[in-house]
This record gives structure tokens, sequence and C-alpha cells, in this order.
């Protein structure tokens, strides 16, 4: 597992259903970035608590992001990342109204040649992973990403091998 130092905190939100999927690759941020923590969000009987999202800098990575930072501005320190399927995360922002306020970041469409762990519904449908790695590109550059690109190939590798698919 790679140690990825970044200038940028992550804080993803995890829908509770995501937890066990062998294909979740949230997980994988968190193991490998240190400055990268996962909460909970939609546990049966355990309400969300909102005050994570707050603090100076935070911006939401989501693909129907209303806004995106201009060149030259200042960048975030914080990115909060939802993690779930398109409709968790789209439910996610429509029932926490914290999300909403915040400033958001957009990500161009993953390559259609991407290779995928499922089938994503959206045409800029993404792994949690990949989402994060597209990021952190953004903001502090292709050195950053290319350590988490390569984790998600090797993950995908491995999760096929596990269902005896060649790799």
């Amino acid at each position: 597992m790679p140690c990825i130092t970044t200038r940028t905190e992550l804080l993803i939100v995890r829908h509770h259903k995501e937890t066990l999927k062998s294909t979740n690759t949230a997980r994988m941020a968190e193991l490998a970035m240190p400055r990268c923590r996962i909460v909970s969000y939609g546990s049966p009987g355990v309400p969300f608590d909102a005050s994570v999202l707050e603090g100076d800098d935070t911006w939401l990575l989501f693909p129907d992001a209303h806004q995106t930072p201009e060149p030259g501005a200042p960048l975030p320190s914080r990115l909060i990342v939802l993690d779930g399927s398109w409709g968790q995360a789209r439910r996610m922002v429509q029932r926490v109204p914290a999300l909403r306020r915040l400033p958001g970041l957009k990500l161009p469409p993953p390559a259609p040649d991407s290779r995928r762990l499922r089938r994503p519904p959206h045409p800029d449908g993404m792994s949690t992973l990949e989402a994060i790695a597209g990021a952190l590109a953004h903001l502090e550059g292709e050195h950053v990403a290319q350590p988490l690109y390569a984790l998600h190939e090797h993950m995908i590798d491995r999760v096929m091998a596990s269902r005896g698919r060649s790799i």
C-alpha cells in the first residue's frame, strides 16, 4: 500500500451500504493517505452529524457541482467526497443541507475505455478512488494522483482475480 502525502485533507462520507462491498474503493483511499478519513452516513438509527462538514476552505467533489475554482483562485484545503452509488450520493446531497452550501469541484468525465468494477449509470461516473485521484491531480498535480490511479488498477486486478476472472 503506498503512503501518499497530500496538502488537501479528504473527508469521505460513505453511505452505510457501501461498507462491506468488495468493490468499495474508499477504504483503499483511507489506507493510502494519512490525511483521509471516512465517516458513515445513513446507518439505521444513527443520525448523521453534519458538523463534520464544517471548516474553512471546504469544497464538495460532486458531478453536479454548482461552482468550480477559477484558474488562479485559492484552492480548497479540504475536500468532501461522497462514497456510494450515483443515487445514494445524489440523495445525500438532497438530504444534508450543509452539502448543498459547499462550493463544488466538478471533474471531467473519465476516459470511455476506463476499467470498471461496476457499471456506472451516469457517463461521468467513476469510483471514489478514481474521483479522489482526479481531484488531487487538479489540485496538487499529476505526481500526487498517479499512485492512486495505480492503486485503483491494482485493486481491479485483485477483485477480478478473486472472482476467477483473468487479469
